[in-house]
């Protein structure tokens, strides 16, 4: 065994008290998706889209890694072929944890955007409508998501790594958002053995050959252990 995929969703930072999405009372409950989540929804109201990422950037900076983070950092630093995390969230808990080969598929809560010029850089713990960007000076900054409607990134790189997988793990996703959704079939077509870790199977828990069942803080550290017993 050489390489360890593994996709986390909202779930897995759901232990450390930042919201998921989809639950009662998440994150869509309080606020339209077509709202804070969309180019329309910045282009009508920058303002509440701002702000609404301006209060997830700092309850993220407040949030402690989990088990589960730690677990999956200490796989990756005892492990001895390649770990590669594909995460669907923009916190940075998996960074606090010391994982550090981390693909942030939906963009980061801690970088800002040129809508202008593509330019990134380190976003102030509150952004402003108008923020100018650094490069090229135009007010065209906005969080570094990415919102419905767009690509996700580092996709070819995403699909390279699960065609080279001998494991891929998804860990707390719904199964629900495509491209995301789509990786166990991907993974599974190069042979890989597929393992999910959830509260209960996901919309594609039937694709996996494994699923391991309770909060991730709790499941993780298990299979990390099997794993580096071999």
């Amino acid at each position: 065994m050489q390489k360890i995929v593994i996709l986390t969703g909202a779930g897995i930072s759901a232990e450390s008290g930042l919201g998921t999405f989809r639950a009662e009372g998440g994150l869509w409950a309080q606020h339209r998706i077509e709202d804070v989540a969309t180019p329309e929804g910045f282009a009508r109201d920058p303002k509440l889209v701002v702000d609404f990422y301006n209060a997830r950037r700092a309850q993220a900076a407040e949030a402690a890694p989990n088990a589960g983070h730690i677990a999956l950092a200490e796989l990756e630093e005892a492990f001895s072929g390649e770990v590669v995390v594909i995460t669907q969230n923009v916190d940075d808990l998996h960074e606090k944890a010391g994982s550090r080969k981390v693909m942030h598929m939906h963009g980061a809560l801690k970088s800002a955007l040129c809508a202008a010029c593509d330019h990134r850089w380190p976003a102030p713990l509150a952004m402003a409508p108008g923020d100018t960007c650094p490069a090229c000076q135009a007010p065209t900054a906005r969080p570094d998501i990415v919102w419905f409607g767009e690509m996700p990134y580092d996709m070819d790189e995403i699909f390279d790594h699960l065609a080279g997988a001998d494991v891929f793990a998804s860990i707390g996703t719904s199964g629900n958002v495509y491209p995301a959704a789509g990786f166990v079939a991907e993974a599974r077509r190069s042979g890989a053995h597929t393992v999910e870790f959830n509260l209960e199977p996901s919309l594609v828990g039937s694709q996996f050959d494994d699923i391991r069942i309770g909060p991730a803080s709790q499941t993780l550290p298990l299979w990390v252990s099997e794993l580096l017993k071999g």
